[in-house]
């Protein structure tokens, strides 16, 4: 009998020699029928053990400046993506009118200082349609949006507490947010 390890790789590979099966030197002896069999290795075949990370297998695509179709120039963020971690709290009570906020890119205390007093938007879309908010839009639209400033760094990471005027629903939690990179204090 032949035996493989592993399962035959999905993904091309880029060694020519991934594919051919190798034989090993000396053929095992089986224990019940005392005939010998011959295992034959496949090099390049990924390992049956499941990826810790859920996006090792995935293909992340770069994402290219868009092109508007009025001028040709290319489309520019003016904002930072964050994602709302929780309320601020301590053992047993949570103060919902400070919310915590992951910035990316910002990874220690001494980072969270370019972005106190910048805006932050939680976009979210509603059930009903509403007048636009924003006035290039005029026709309804679900689209609402709740503001908030940055008011101060939390801990030592780089998370930074923000204060919406309206306090955000707990389904917000792990919703990312824009923060604005206005105003400017420089």
């Amino acid at each position: 009998r032949l035996y493989t390890k592993g399962v035959p790789s999905r993904r091309p590979s880029l060694s020519p020699l991934a594919d051919k099966k190798v034989k090993m030197s000396q053929p095992e002896k089986s224990a019940k029928s005392g005939s010998q069999k011959v295992r034959l290795y496949t090099k390049g075949v990924p390992s049956r053990r499941p990826s810790l990370s859920p996006l090792a297998d995935k293909k992340v695509k770069m994402s290219q400046p868009e092109k508007s179709a009025k001028s040709g120039s290319q489309k520019v963020r003016l904002y930072t993506k964050g994602v709302v971690l929780g309320y601020k709290r301590g053992l047993r009570n949570q103060h919902e009118n400070t919310s915590l906020v992951r910035i990316q890119g910002v990874g220690a205390r001494s980072d969270t200082g370019f972005y106190l007093g910048k805006r932050v938007a939680f976009v979210y879309r509603a059930h009903t349609k509403k007048p636009a908010v924003l006035k290039r839009q005029r026709s309804p639209n679900k689209v609402r949006v709740v503001w908030g400033k940055v008011v101060r760094s939390h801990g030592n990471n780089g998370v930074v507490r923000v204060q919406f005027r309206k306090n955000l629903p707990g389904q917000a939690i792990g919703a990312a947010v824009r923060v604005m990179l206005y105003p400017s204090r420089v």
